[in-house]
């Protein structure tokens, strides 16, 4: 963690272009008001590099940088807190430090951190005699640490206008913000509103199609109605290519904004020349002054836009439960990505599938278990949904086939002979060598191909068809067998069902396990039977929990069947008795 901080942190500097750059006036003007407030000789501003402190500026010193091991300015960036030695020659840290050896004996240093919360460096003092430091010097030298870091936003953030728009940008956005927390109530309850003025994939398709100008003339068209709309005493705030932010006035609640700005919506005939080809959306997030960070404000205010856009609407209000929901999905996959590069987090779990006219354990459906170590189990609809939208879908596929082939291996080698089956999503079938790397692992694992079964979904199957089907062709041609998972509610159109090269439909237990007493669920679950047979598919029939349900699929010529009715997802020692011992109804 403390090297991702740093790598961060490096970064962060880097970008402001600071490092080796000529003197400043506006920063030596800071220095030397630091040198007479504590009546030094000495005093600079240090940026902490990866092995060195670079002065931007400096009083009373000749060199331009000193080694970074040692100095006490790199223990204030690894700090982020002011450090003050009143003897350094006295210090066991810093008494062998070159500062010390060149008869430095006070030193004082308040940290330059950016909003963001990288620490660049730190302002500071020095003396070659010991002294102490009152409060009131500390906070003075604190204040000043806070005024170079105000000059350096300041000369990075390029003005304070944004160029289309001529409205202020982001970062007089933060400032103003913060500005209005000291002259306002502190903890007064404000609402900020974010404007977007087309989704992303309009936005995306705007750009390609019209280009750069298109969008300056989206954006003046929008700024003048939001300023009609708004009037004189609101200030507006260009925060990215097209969305805007404002902050509502003292006493007005989310649902008064909403009403503010539906105007400005329903008049959008009159002012949009793009309303037919894009969408706008409005995010409200209630804060308070002084308390809620600043980069908060702006993206609990983006997070509610964003859900008015899932949610069909054109205004958003913050949800702290949705909130907490994204918060969640990102910490998974954050987590997940560990859980699959260390061992001892992921597992598989085996459910058996029954041959129905025997009885008999002839396959097995192997499932994904999380249980992180803080977190405890974390359900796979939860986490499977969102990882597969991620590039993470091609290693935690790999992981599985290959954890469930070698557990395969291991029961054919008992004499346990069984078939497997694996779950593969949509972007398994869109990635280039998918089928190649199949074939390689059942190599690997000297497993023959027709063992397997890899389960997909209609509508995975059906995603950018042609690429999808080229794949499980090159699989059915190795061998493999395939299955169309959850039947019933994807496609189920008989045009898809002839060109998916599948071996067995699975009927999906949202009709089975509801069908006892449902004569409609009944009738529909045999015709599939029938429909499937007809078309040369084995049937097998999931969600199956009672025995007038296994009753009913058998005397409807069903093959195969799962469901906690046989047994619920197994351990791999767990599977072998199920194995040899078929299944029977209870008397």
């Amino acid at each position: 963690m403390a090297d991702t901080y740093e790598a961060a942190r490096i970064d962060a500097l880097r970008k402001l272009n600071l490092l080796d750059t000529p003197p400043s006036e506006a920063f030596d003007r800071i220095t030397r008001m630091a040198a007479r407030l504590f009546k030094l000789p000495i005093a600079a501003v240090s940026l902490t590099d990866t092995d060195r402190q670079w002065f931007k500026s400096r009083v009373g010193v000749d060199h331009w940088s000193i080694p970074r091991m040692k100095a006490p300015c790199a223990s204030v960036t690894g700090s982020a807190r002011v450090l003050v030695l009143a003897d350094l020659q006295a210090d066991p840290e810093f008494s062998s430090s070159p500062l010390a050896a060149s008869g430095v004996r006070f030193y004082a240093g308040a940290p330059l951190t950016t909003r963001d919360g990288h620490c660049l460096g730190a302002m500071f003092v020095l003396g070659t005699e010991p002294r102490q430091i009152t409060p009131e010097e500390e906070a003075g030298l604190a204040d000043m640490a806070a005024m170079v870091m105000a000059q350096i936003e300041l000369q990075h953030a390029v003005g304070r206008r944004d160029p289309v728009s001529g409205l202020p940008n982001r970062t007089q956005f933060f400032e103003d913000l913060a500005d209005m927390a000291n002259e306002f109530a502190a903890g007064e309850r404000r609402c900020a509103v974010l404007v977007n003025l087309a989704s992303a994939e309009q936005l995306g398709n705007a750009s390609r199609v019209m280009g750069a100008s298109y969008l300056d003339s989206m954006v003046g068209e929008a700024v003048r109605a939001l300023q009609a709309c708004l009037g004189a005493g609101t200030a507006l705030y260009h925060v990215a290519t097209t969305q805007f932010v404002f902050v509502a006035p003292e006493g007005m609640s989310a649902a008064s904004c909403a009403e503010m700005l539906k105007p400005w919506l329903m008049r959008r005939d009159g002012w949009s020349s793009s309303r037919f080809v894009t969408t706008p959306a409005i995010g409200i997030a209630p804060f308070i002054l002084g308390e809620t960070a600043a980069l908060d404000v702006l993206r609990t205010s983006h997070s509610a836009m964003l859900d008015a856009y899932h949610c069909g609407q054109d205004i958003g209000v913050y949800s702290s439960a949705q909130d907490a929901a994204y918060r969640r999905r990102f910490t998974l996959l954050n987590e997940f990505g560990r859980a699959l590069e260390e061992a001892g987090q992921l597992r598989l779990v085996y459910q058996p599938r029954m041959e129905l006219l025997t009885g008999q354990c002839v396959s097995v459906e192997a499932l994904l278990r999380w249980t992180h170590p803080r977190l405890g189990e974390v359900s796979p609809a939860e986490f499977m949904p969102i990882v597969e939208q991620t590039s993470m879908a091609a290693p935690v596929t790999a992981w599985v086939l290959d954890t469930a082939l070698c557990q395969l291996a291991e029961w054919r080698a008992a004499g346990m002979m069984l078939g497997m089956s694996v779950n593969i999503a949509a972007p398994n079938l869109q990635e280039p060598g998918f089928a190649g790397m199949v074939k390689e692992l059942l190599v690997r694992h000297q497993v023959p191909a027709h063992w397997l079964e890899l389960e997909v979904t209609e509508s995975a199957a059906m995603d950018k068809e042609g690429v999808s089907h080229a794949c499980l062709h090159a699989l059915k041609q190795a061998g493999v067998r395939i299955a169309i998972d959850d039947f019933g509610t994807g496609y189920s159109s008989l045009s898809y069902l002839q060109t998916i090269p599948a071996h067995a439909v699975k009927i999906d237990q949202s009709f089975v396990r509801t069908m006892d007493g449902d004569e409609r669920k009944r009738a529909l679950v045999s015709a599939m039977i029938r429909l499937s047979h007809e078309l040369g598919y084995r049937v097998v029939a999931e969600g199956v929990e009672t025995e007038a349900a296994r009753a009913f699929l058998q005397k409807q010529g069903c093959d195969e069947a799962q469901g906690y009715l046989f047994a619920r997802p197994l351990p791999p020692q767990s599977v072998s008795a199920m194995f040899r011992r078929p299944w029977q109804a209870a008397a």
